[in-house]
């Protein structure tokens, strides 16, 4: 039995808070911001997300593996938390679907994960005490070295990561006969996104983080999409420059969680981090527009000033998220320009905030 091959482990947090568990089988350590999601599902998709680089995932869901993994289910070329852990560990699946189990997409990533954890204990002392930096390890009797390791990890605030998930070269998604041409610079991209638009009729271009302006617009885009990430918005002062020349021109932009971020730093708005973040599946937001609430998808440890937002003369603030009203969406009034804090392609979660990619495209049309 694998069982048997489990070993004690620890999280040991940045003030001192030691939890305990076991591990699932892999020995080592591994050092992160520790954050938690509240999905009930979509573990393979959150764990090979780009934005999640760096951070070591509580997931809240009491179980985790039990629907195994699928190779079309993932949102990168790889795992990108850097440590996982649950509750329960599933090293059985049921679902007919699945080509493999969650422990061998472990083994083949090479994650640290441990379980047996009081998730309910740590994700309340996170909501209490903020998301810090932590260490999951099996060298439990080696607190005061991991200590002291520990202590030398950057804090997220301030942390450049856009370099670490972007892919080094450009490349192409969709059909090349498609009606429409965007040009996407990936500063930490979902596939799920290039999905959708493709799905839009759209052929699209992928761009390194550090791509100017000059790179994107020699492929003669129609629009300009700036992706989603991992890390501290500020840092990227090269994807601001690419920004402020597409809003200048009044070129067709559209913007998702870090991409959002972004366009706001480039209009002189300023970005924070956030206590302990959005992260989940289930994040209420309510369209000042229509008036509707969303039902969205989420991931994200910082976000843009909202009084700032709103004494800025050429930004409406379009969207609301309605637990702590902090500004989840944003459009310019005089620039065909357009972004929202949260996740519509989802992958997991619901499908409420879809029409946002038949939006970029409906702008695209009418520039």
């Amino acid at each position: 039995m694998k069982y048997n091959k489990r070993q004690k482990a620890i999280i040991l947090l940045s003030d001192g808070t030691i939890f305990h568990g076991k591990s699932i089988g892999k020995e080592g350590t591994a050092f992160g911001e520790v954050c938690f999601n509240t999905g009930t599902t979509g573990y393979q998709e959150i764990f090979t997300d780009p934005s999640y680089f760096g951070q070591l995932m509580v997931a809240t869901n009491a179980h985790i593996g039990n629907y195994g993994t699928l190779s079309d289910e993932v949102e990168s070329d790889s795992i990108k938390i850097a440590g996982l852990i649950c509750k329960n560990f599933s090293f059985n699946y049921s679902r007919p679907a699945a080509d493999d189990s969650l422990e061998n997409f472990f083994e083949k990533n090479n994650l640290l994960a441990i379980s047996d954890v009081d998730t309910r204990a740590l994700v309340s002392y996170i909501r209490d005490n903020g998301a810090m930096n932590a260490v999951i390890s099996t060298e439990v009797d080696n607190i005061e070295g991991l200590k002291k390791q520990l202590a030398s990890v950057p804090e997220m605030k301030g942390l450049e990561l856009a370099s670490k998930v972007s892919t080094t070269e450009p490349y192409y998604f969709g059909n090349e006969n498609a009606t429409y041409k965007i040009a996407a610079l990936d500063i930490g991209i979902k596939k799920n996104i290039l999905r959708n638009l493709a799905k839009r009729d759209a052929y699209i271009k992928v761009f390194p983080y550090n791509a100017t302006f000059e790179d994107m617009s020699a492929f003669n885009p129609d629009g300009y999409f700036l992706s989603n990430g991992p890390g501290d918005p500020e840092p990227l002062v090269e994807a601001q420059a690419v920004a402020k020349e597409i809003i200048k021109r009044n070129l067709p932009l559209f913007g998702i969680c870090l991409g959002h971020q972004v366009i706001a730093l480039a209009n002189g708005i300023s970005t924070y981090k956030m206590h302990n973040g959005h992260r989940g599946i289930n994040h209420p937001v309510k369209n000042l527009v229509t008036g509707k609430g969303e039902i969205t998808s989420q991931n994200h440890g910082f976000a843009i000033n909202r009084e700032e937002t709103e004494k800025h003369s050429d930004i409406e603030i379009t969207h609301v998220h309605l637990n702590d009203n902090t500004v989840a969406g944003i459009k310019m009034k005089s620039k065909n320009c357009f972004s929202v804090q949260y996740h519509p392609e989802a992958s997991p979660g619901p499908h409420d905030s879809s029409y946002l990619f038949d939006q970029f495209i409906e702008n695209i049309k009418n520039k």
